[in-house]
């Protein structure tokens, strides 16, 4: 198995480093991409030193049979042909591609078979938010058909990159010396505050962010559910957390819900409220799962219900969920 890594010196490519050897991933061969200014940067990976190169139009990816690629919309439109040209999976982790209806949109939780549907050797990885909200509404979906959702989200610094996650710190120290806040990833400062817009409002009011959410949760789901999102950027390091109200085809009742969670793959019920246990970001940083918590009827609605998923955004929200892709078509052997 040989595997290539794409934008190798961002956030998210140092976790496709991270969660390849936790996941004790099966390759015998690796390859580190990066821009001009990466080129010849040194990451050890096993014990193994590996050397960055320039990401070009040639040959490099001869013999490579997974990309994972993380370096922007526009480099994996650019690059998509000389990825794929000798028959190497691109998993992108953009939003380039997810709404392409040659490309399969995938979270190996909710719709794995449809990786192997790939015309273009394309396999898209879905936004953060979306992945990690999915990952639960599958298993509601299960017991009844999901009609509607409001989802407000409550977005870690993390998930505008390593800059966006350093400048939140930093805004931290230069305001405790009494010092004007560096503000340079975000239209406002971050530390102390919160931020109602994550990426660009579109001409409906949403923002783009937003309407991913409605969009990708339709395309996953292959459902004709009803998502309306309120994105919202929180003074947090790492680990999206979302607030979740969903309207079922039948009444669910909470021990159904709770019962279904505890058995679900890629899931950890922490929902002990008596005991303030429920999950939060602090603490699921770096964790693997989605974690759920907070379950409740809702008091307005008899179909409805409730509840509070944290999930960290560079790992199951990226990096992981493209690794668990890769591992699904390992396992019925479609690649490798």
């Amino acid at each position: 198995m040989k595997v290539a890594i794409v934008g190798v010196s961002g956030a998210v490519g140092q976790e496709f480093l991270r969660v390849l050897d936790e996941r004790n991933f099966p390759l015998d061969e690796l390859v580190l991409f990066g821009s001009s200014r990466s080129a010849g940067r040194v990451y050890t990976f096993r014990g193994k030193e590996y050397t960055v190169r320039e990401l070009k139009h040639n040959d490099d990816f001869k013999g490579i049979d997974v990309a994972f690629v993380s370096a922007g919309g526009g480099t994996s439109v650019e690059f998509e042909k000389t990825i794929t040209q000798y028959g190497a999976v691109m998993i992108d982790n953009s939003s380039a591609f997810r709404m392409d209806n040659d490309v399969p949109l995938v979270v190996p939780e909710v719709n794995p078979e449809d990786a192997l549907d790939r015309p273009r050797n394309v396999i898209a990885n879905p936004n953060c938010t979306t992945i990690q909200m999915v990952v639960a509404l599958k298993v509601i979906e299960q017991l009844s058909h999901i009609k509607r959702v409001h989802v407000s989200t409550y977005q870690a610094a993390s998930g505008a990159g390593a800059t966006a996650m350093a400048e939140l710190v930093k805004q931290y120290e230069q305001l405790l010396k009494g010092e004007e806040p560096t503000i340079e990833k975000f239209a406002y400062q971050l530390a102390y505050n919160l931020i109602p817009q994550v990426d660009v409002f579109t001409d409906n009011g949403y923002t783009k962010e937003e309407m991913k959410m409605y969009n990708e949760t339709r395309k996953i789901m292959h459902s004709d559910i009803e998502v309306s999102a309120t994105c919202v950027r929180v003074p947090v390091i790492r680990a999206h957390s979302e607030a979740t109200w969903v309207e079922t085809e039948r009444p669910v009742s909470v021990e159904e819900v709770r019962a279904a969670f505890a058995e679900a793959e890629g899931i950890v019920l922490q929902d002990n409220p008596d005991q303030k246990e429920y999950p939060m970001p602090l603490f699921v940083a770096d964790k693997e799962p989605v974690y759920v918590g907070r379950i409740r009827k809702d008091i307005s609605n008899p179909n409805g219900l409730t509840f509070w998923t944290v999930s960290d955004q560079i790992k199951k929200g990226a990096a992981l969920n493209a690794v668990q892709i890769a591992e699904y078509l390992i396992k019925v052997g479609n690649i490798g």
